[in-house]
């Protein structure tokens, strides 16, 4: 006969293991290497530059550690000093804890200040929260323009973001582009001819910055951020940069690229998600995804023609759902690592 404790033990270690727990998921294996295994991190006056809020812009004594921060006086943020035309663009990150409502972090990739009224964009965004609640992440595209038709995700991840450093990579293909947390791919876009001009198809750059969205990120708007719980810093490691820089204008590769270069091949191949992979991205769809502009019959009645049929069962909240727009902030005098390796001023600390 099960004793009492055997009893307890049973009933405990289920409630940990009920659907949507993050404490108790069991994350199918992967096989394999991961995707930014084989690159090396970059040193932050190699491949960035700050981008506004310089003096918010800390960079560590090991030069490849960048800490961003947003206080009452401004936020911050770094640009890549070159434009790739696709590539593989990752950082590890450790947001802010306690109350970060109204706090957005993001790293992306952008061309707004060289193609201003047909631009494209690749989103990750992190969401910050009231006290207690966790943050949420958000990964979004646009193409040539597209502005005005979101293709917005929202997810929570299986882990606290605030108490180690993780990997957000994004990695962009002539084929498809693959958002990766870790070694999990969480969302795949694949180059359709539904999408026709609205797949990114121009050279962009790759951003980190952190901001005031208190019109919108927190419950559409209802929590602002709260400068007394301010510096929030976000911090940066491992950044890569992997592609062949272009001119923006000429899209041919610079130069500098040499034959030990990662080729589009390379980066295509790495896109292409291995059965491992693909039981992945099922998994964490399956028990993090908070909403998707597929699933959204009030903002969009019809369904997007690049999105699967709708499920008439799925109930999505969107009642305190709201999207915002990166603040542009416009670098003079851009240098690139091709001609040179400084960078914009920026303090070094020890960490």
């Amino acid at each position: 006969m099960m004793s009492a404790v055997a009893l307890v033990c049973i009933w405990v270690c289920g409630l940990f293991s009920q659907p949507g727990s993050a404490v108790g998921s069991s994350r199918p294996r992967l096989a394999g290497k991961l995707v930014t295994e084989n690159f090396a991190g970059l040193q932050f006056e190699e491949a960035y530059t700050s981008l506004f809020g310089d003096e918010n812009v800390k960079v560590a004594e090991d030069g490849k550690t960048v800490m961003l921060s947003l206080d009452k006086r401004t936020g911050s943020g770094l640009l890549s000093q070159d434009m790739y035309l696709y590539g593989l663009f990752s950082a590890s990150m450790k947001l802010p804890d306690d109350y970060t409502a109204g706090v957005v972090a993001a790293f992306y990739t952008s061309n707004g200040d060289m193609f201003p009224g047909t631009h494209d964009e690749l989103d990750f965004e992190f969401l910050g929260n009231i006290r207690g609640k966790e943050w949420r992440i958000q990964t979004n595209v646009y193409g040539n323009g597209s502005t005005a038709y979101g293709r917005e995700e929202r997810y929570t991840l299986w882990f606290d973001p605030t108490e180690d450093f993780h990997q957000y990579t994004i990695l962009w293909t002539e084929k498809s582009t693959v958002f990766f947390v870790d070694d999990v791919p969480i969302r795949e876009i694949p180059r359709t001819d539904a999408m026709g001009a609205h797949y990114p198809g121009k050279p962009m750059s790759v951003y980190a910055t952190v901001w005031d969205g208190s019109d919108w990120a927190t419950k559409g708007g209802r929590y602002r951020v709260n400068y007394k719980y301010s510096p929030f810093v976000v911090t940066l490691a491992n950044l890569i940069l992997e592609g062949c820089a272009v001119d923006p204008l000429e899209q041919f590769p610079a130069v500098s690229c040499s034959a030990d270069t990662t080729s589009s091949a390379s980066l295509s191949k790495l896109a292409e998600l291995s059965e491992d992979q693909k039981a992945l991205m099922e998994w964490f769809r399956g028990k993090y995804i908070s909403y998707s502009y597929c699933d959204d019959a009030v903002r969009y009645p019809s369904n997007p023609s690049d999105c699967p049929p709708r499920d008439p069962h799925k109930k999505i909240a969107t009642a305190h759902v709201k999207f915002g727009h990166h603040q542009r902030h416009h670098k003079k005098n851009r240098k690139s690592r091709r001609s040179s390796s400084s960078s914009a001023a920026s303090a070094t600390v020890s960490l």
